[in-house]
């Protein structure tokens, strides 16, 4: 296990651009009540194969007794046979700063699991960000902490849910949208949202207008992360991929209007439970709890063994019609309050006759003497 390591974090030369500042600090309380809403879609494969589902879903909330909104964001699947998924709950202020927000990833192979969650919380004027990797037996922890001044513009991944809901609305995305956010490795780097433009997709057999937003991050070390959103023109998501991956997740049913709220149709769906990641990983983490519970029972009884090879000996010689009378007989001595007599009278009566009344001769004297 690996010690936490402390940092203090400047951001250095980067930068948010004064437009992508000021366009965040004009959002106000009536844009983002626009975007409380749940999006559910289904994520598929390059073959149109379901592989699981994904949901975002964005309220209003309080923390620490102060009006805030609360997102949360989770996908679950099984990709290559694999079960994995993300999830994000988040606290944000009415600027849309995250005021406290975590993050899970995991990934369940068959010798080990990868386990990583992110922790982010805004703590007298820093923002701490905490970070475990467990991978097999192995944890690395790495904390570090940066000045909130240095975070102008900054768009935590709970963010930019709302932030693109809103831009959906517009149906425009500013020049020049460079943000500051957190890279998978959790390093401060830039962000920058583009305008795709509008196309048709199919959504309930409708062909319908959606609008295009590329979100790119480009961290330190690797190549950038880019996305390809498209939202309808209430906002709601009508499709999201990251460029390069063959999993991409679609929205199959139109949100259906009731009252003054929008809340989507989900389709009833059998429940497969091999096929639902989260219900496979709970099976396959009992299956091992009661695998080590079964090993240290028999670990720590010996006697378990000997005795079953003994009843399995003395019924392979004896081969009895009636097996389970035979098994009653045999464990009969080992009951604290049976009474002691004849063992296996009823099972050797039954194994000893031919069916004709013949006796057959008894293989066990070491039972016999017990007689």
């Amino acid at each position: 296990m690996t010690d936490a390591e402390e940092l203090h974090v400047e951001t250095g030369a980067l930068k948010a651009s004064e437009e992508a500042i000021e366009f965040i600090s004009n959002i106000g309380p009536r844009d983002v009540d626009r975007c409380l809403f749940v999006d559910s879609l289904v994520i598929t494969s390059d073959t149109e194969r379901e592989l699981g589902e994904f949901c975002v879903n964005v309220q209003t909330g309080s923390y620490n007794e102060a009006p805030c909104y609360v997102v949360q964001a989770n996908s679950h699947g099984t990709v290559d046979g694999v079960p994995c998924g993300t999830s994000i709950s988040a606290y944000l202020s009415l600027m849309l700063e995250p005021l406290e927000e975590n993050h899970h990833e995991y990934m369940k192979l068959q010798q080990h699991t990868l386990d990583k969650k992110v922790h982010i919380v805004k703590q007298d004027g820093h923002l701490v960000v905490n970070r475990v990797i467990t991978e097999k037996e192995e944890v690395t922890k790495h904390t570090f902490t940066v000045p909130l001044n240095s975070l102008r513009g900054f768009v935590s991944e709970a963010s930019n849910f709302v932030l693109m809901r809103i831009l959906a609305q517009l149906k425009k995305v500013p020049e020049n949208m460079l943000f500051l956010s957190l890279d998978a490795d959790t390093q401060i780097t830039v962000s920058t949202y583009r305008e795709l433009g509008s196309k048709r997709q199919i959504v309930s057999r409708e062909s319908l207008d959606v609008f295009g937003i590329e979100r790119t991050i480009s961290p330190t070390r690797d190549n950038p992360a880019s996305w390809h959103c498209y939202f309808l023109s209430n906002g709601h998501l009508a499709s999201r991929v990251q460029v390069g991956s063959p999993v991409r997740m679609c929205l199959l049913h139109l949100p259906v209007r009731v009252g003054e709220e929008e809340k989507p149709v989900f389709e009833k769906k059998p429940l497969v439970w091999e096929e639902d990641m989260e219900l496979y990983s709970k099976f396959l983490d009992r299956k091992e709890e009661l695998r080590a519970d079964h090993c240290s029972y028999v670990r720590q009884h010996p006697e378990l063994k000997t005795l079953l090879a003994d009843f399995l000996q003395l019924l392979l010689l004896r081969k009895p019609h009636d097996v389970c009378t035979f098994a009653r007989d045999f464990f009969a001595p080992f009951a604290s309050l049976n009474p002691p007599g004849s063992i296996f009278k009823a099972s050797r009566t039954m194994a000893d006759s031919d069916g004709q009344g013949h006796d057959k001769p008894n293989l066990c004297p070491a039972h016999l003497a017990n007689e």
